[in-house]
């Protein structure tokens, strides 16, 4: 009762408003309205069985995408939680962009589900992210992937370790490049944490957005060469 009151004179100094749409957030928690939470777009089925990519239309039998199916794929699974699009996209970029940290929290619970949806029976020692580069870190001044890291790391009490990777390389933007020359952009561009925390070990690799997956592929290769058992992936949304 008490913390329910405190949210009740929060919200009345300083009103919470929907990382999707910018209007009046709902009243019991969190920064979604009603709306923008039911238009979320869940990606529940009918994806690739390697890389979790969505694909419309039916499909009754575990499928491989032509990615997975044309390329060296080092990760073991990759899943999202939802489609990167409307509330959610708008989201990620408020909080990616514009510093809109009181999203950690809605992002990592989406991220929370898809992990207990698509992971609960499979062992996962260490939860890590994709870094940033040092000057791209100083010019945002934090990391995305990390803060969804150890939220994500605190709520499924498993030790979560940002340091197992390292960008040694600083890359362009990934955003208007084709698959293969994303996949170029960040070849080398990792390295790994010390070999003996990584070696044997399974881990949570978590990133905001996959799209092509050649980010977090390259993470997952420079994690497999350090000696890690299995790299599992889970994001916010794919795009």
């Amino acid at each position: 009762m008490i913390l329910a009151i405190a949210r009740s004179l929060l919200d009345f100094v300083y009103p919470r408003v929907c990382g999707g749409c910018g209007g009046a957030a709902d009243p019991s928690g969190g920064h979604w309205c009603w709306d923008c939470r039911r238009s979320i777009e869940l990606i529940t089925e009918h994806y690739c069985s390697r890389c979790g990519d969505p694909i419309c239309g039916e499909a009754d039998y575990p499928f491989v995408c032509s990615t997975c199916g044309n390329n060296t794929v080092y990760f073991d699974l990759a899943r999202s939680a939802a489609r990167y699009r409307g509330p959610v996209r708008n989201a990620i970029h408020e909080f990616k962009y514009h510093a809109g940290l009181h999203m950690l929290s809605d992002l990592a619970d989406l991220m929370v589900a898809a992990v207990r949806s698509h992971y609960a029976r499979l062992p996962l020692d260490i939860v890590t992210c994709v870094p940033l580069h040092d000057a791209k870190l100083r010019e945002r001044g934090f990391n995305q992937a990390e803060l969804l890291a150890v939220r994500v790391g605190r709520r499924l009490h498993i030790p979560a370790w940002p340091g197992a990777l390292i960008r040694v390389r600083k890359t362009g933007t990934q955003t208007d490049l084709t698959a293969a020359r994303r996949r170029r952009n960040v070849a080398g561009a990792f390295g790994s944490g010390r070999a003996s925390w990584i070696r044997g070990r399974s881990f949570l690799l978590v990133d905001d957005v996959m799209t092509t997956g050649a980010t977090v592929n390259e993470c997952a290769k420079t994690l497999k060469q350090a000696g890690a058992w299995r790299v599992y992936v889970v994001t916010v949304a794919r795009g």
